[in-house]
């Protein structure tokens, strides 16, 4: 398939550049597959066209403050450093601007308690190795000086870094949110609850597979970076009944469908952690999903890829036009899509 299927223009007063003071009171595109129906609706109706006996399954992956600001030891020069991927406590791998300009053997100095040593660079994916040296808990470091990371087509500053958080965010680890679940409410997953709804959770760390943009012309050429997930043996047994029984399954998020499809071996779901680069492209055969909430995604992305492999490539596009013509918003503080 050729990537330029997967384009669209969409005018760029439609990107969300901040949360709704309420979450659930976003928007809500319901796509029926099977009668090719589109409804409007706003997010806190999801309850409206879930039903007793649905299995509802989540990320509760937390965003780190992952984004550095400091300078270059010997010249003072100031460094921006997003660190993406944790191989040990005090072993990052990371984005660094400059780059160019910053070659290994380069110290950092981030704060009186954290500095860092440019270790190696890989040229062809651009991605440095750090020693980092904190004077305490590193975690505890970031969370004091850290900002949170948010997609470069958020212009406005974040002034609540909760807000780029889940309600029931909880394992620390993404550098980017699984926006999906952002729109859920205490109260609203009360309400879900209380209609006879089974609602558990899974780990997928977002790196940089989840939004790195397709670079390549012909898309199933396309690699996804590794990315970490884990589903405990508890919730692995109450999927593996769900399956058995042919309850519905709904995936909250693309992040939280690649880890089920990823532990899926046979006829069932392995416990455990795992990392997956496993992408998700039309002609892929569902095999633990039954329905998809997800948000608006980017051009050329890999979530929307996956969302088209879900809801077939025309009908979702379909949706997308309707979307923008109907002033939805768009991306990470954008509203939802009900996949069913």
């Amino acid at each position: 398939m050729d990537i330029t299927l997967f384009d669209y223009n969409l005018p760029h007063q439609h990107i969300a550049q901040e949360p709704l003071a309420k979450r659930d009171e976003s928007r809500l595109m319901v796509l029926d597959r099977k009668e090719k129906e589109i409804k409007h609706q706003k997010f806190y109706q999801i309850v409206d066209y879930l039903e007793s006996g649905d299995l509802l399954i989540l990320n509760d992956s937390k965003v780190i403050p992952a984004r550095l600001f400091g300078y270059k030891k010997r010249t003072g020069g100031k460094v921006e450093v997003l660190l993406i991927n944790s191989l040990s406590e005090y072993r990052w791998q990371a984005l660094i601007k400059p780059g160019r300009k910053t070659p290994p053997g380069t110290e950092l100095i981030f704060s009186p308690q954290l500095e860092a040593e440019v270790i190696s660079k890989d040229q062809q994916e651009g991605i440095f190795l750090l020693a980092m040296k904190a004077e305490g808990n590193m975690q505890k470091i970031l969370q004091e000086i850290g900002k949170i990371p948010t997609p470069p087509y958020i212009k406005k500053e974040l002034k609540n870094p909760i807000s780029y958080q889940t309600v029931y965010a909880r394992k620390n680890g993404s550098i980017a949110a699984p926006t999906a679940g952002i729109h859920f409410t205490e109260e609203l997953l009360t309400k879900i609850k209380q209609k006879g709804i089974e609602i558990i959770y899974l780990t997928l760390h977002i790196g940089r597979g989840t939004f790195e943009l397709v670079k390549v012309n012909q898309v199933e050429k396309h690699q996804m970076k590794e990315e970490l997930y884990t589903i405990s043996s508890e919730n692995a047994k109450i999927i593996n009944q769900a399956l058995s029984k042919k309850r519905r399954i709904i995936g909250v998020g693309t992040s939280v469908t690649r880890a089920l499809e990823s532990s899926f071996t046979k006829d069932r779901i392995l416990a455990g952690t795992s990392w997956t680069k496993l992408f998700i492209y039309p002609g892929y055969n569902f095999k633990v999903i039954n329905a998809l909430l997800t948000n608006f995604h980017l051009p050329r992305s890999t979530p929307l890829i996956l969302a088209s492999a879900f809801a077939g490539k025309d009908f979702l596009f379909q949706a997308y036009h309707e979307a923008i013509q109907a002033k939805y918003r768009f991306y990470s503080f954008g509203d939802a899509m009900f996949i069913i």
